[in-house]
């Protein structure tokens, strides 16, 4: 439950727009990369110092930084001043807790969201947190930790690949927005595949690890559910989104972003119903089998009592009862025991008992 009810480890009264880091430390240092590029050229750069993007922000070009690693607190405090950030729109960069959301604050947009990936080995769905700047010349993505969905990004800016080099800053802020909600389909198909594996072991073998797989499916449905829902109302404010900063024919693409957005909703929903049903199924299984075994106890219960009660009779040894001395009385009882045991059978069989 941990993974789905986080405390914040923000100490209680400090003031509003206070740098604090909240969240696991996923990287020793913080690692900026520096994309700059128009029609014409890029320009890229790695393990940068902060400095180097101030300069490039009034270019007639698009930049690109990229930092990964959030615990530097000098460093986001100074990058926050330079470009007149609010300081609580840097509180909350720091703070890895926060719901995806979008807030315009007309100079630049702040949008934060969830990068999903799927853990083959733990089962389990890993979680990092996405912040992006979008300013009219440039875009800041922060990130936990090094490495990411938007190397096909990189590449097509590189090659110059479709309106990616023709276009803002906008549609830049659209393609890591895209990249990471066409991640979430990856996911979902691992999840899928882990979905019907788990449905035939239900079907060939209903036993209490099943139980356990379906419990833990469901838990990180939840968890995918907890990040997807926020993003369809953060993706839809940017679909309505009057800023200057996305152009009206980025904000098509945004409207492609949101109906894939609906699409992973909807798969997740039929997920949990699914992991629901298997689970009315497993427990369905297991009381039909432990009613099979109460049927067939309950039947050899039900003929060995006319059985025990001509035993007892048979075994009170009164002087005067009938056939006591007679030479074949032992085998006649049992001849009579067995006679009624194999009535009561066939009797159980036509009424369809057995």
């Amino acid at each position: 439950m941990l993974r789905l009810f986080k405390k914040s480890a923000k100490p209680v009264g400090m003031a509003p727009g206070a740098l604090v880091h909240v969240g696991e430390k996923k990287t020793e240092g913080v690692h900026v990369s520096l994309v700059d590029y128009n029609q014409d050229h890029v320009a890229e750069h790695e393990s940068v110092a902060i400095d180097a993007f101030f300069p490039l922000q009034d270019e007639h070009s698009v930049t690109w930084l990229n930092i990964c690693g959030l615990h530097d607190i000098e460093l986001m405090a100074k990058l926050g001043h330079r470009l007149t950030i609010h300081p609580l729109v840097m509180e909350d960069i720091l703070n890895t807790r926060q719901r995806p959301k979008m807030e315009d604050f007309e100079d630049y947009i702040y949008i934060v969201f969830k990068m999903l990936t799927y853990d083959s080995e733990t089962e389990q769905i890993n979680s990092e947190q996405i912040s992006l700047i979008v300013g009219s010349q440039f875009v800041i993505s922060f990130q936990e930790t090094e490495g990411d969905v938007f190397d096909p990004i990189r590449e097509r800016i590189r090659k110059g690949k479709g309106r990616i080099r023709k276009s803002g800053c906008g549609y830049l802020a659209y393609a890591l927005v895209d990249a990471v909600v066409d991640h979430y389909f990856l996911v979902l198909e691992a999840l899928g595949e882990k979905i019907e594996n788990l449905e035939q072991d239900l079907m060939n073998n209903p036993e209490a690890p099943v139980l356990e797989a379906i419990h833990k499916l469901k838990r990180e449905m939840i968890l995918f559910r907890k990040q997807a829902w926020p993003a369809r109302e953060m993706v839809n404010r940017l679909v309505k989104s009057e800023s200057a900063l996305i152009h009206e024919s980025t904000g098509l693409f945004y409207s492609d972003v949101y109906d894939h957005v609906v699409q992973v909703i909807d798969t997740v929903e039929s997920f949990r119903d699914i992991l629901s049903s298997m689970l009315d199924l497993y427990l369905l299984t297991v009381s039909n089998r432990m009613n099979e075994v109460m049927k067939m106890l309950t039947i050899i219960a039900t003929i060995f009592i006319p059985l025990t009660f001509i035993a007892g009779i048979y075994g009170m040894n009164f002087e005067s009862m009938p056939e006591l001395r007679f030479k074949y009385g032992y085998f006649t009882i049992l001849g009579v025991m067995a006679v009624i045991g194999f009535v009561m059978v066939v009797f159980f069989k036509r009424k369809k008992w057995l």
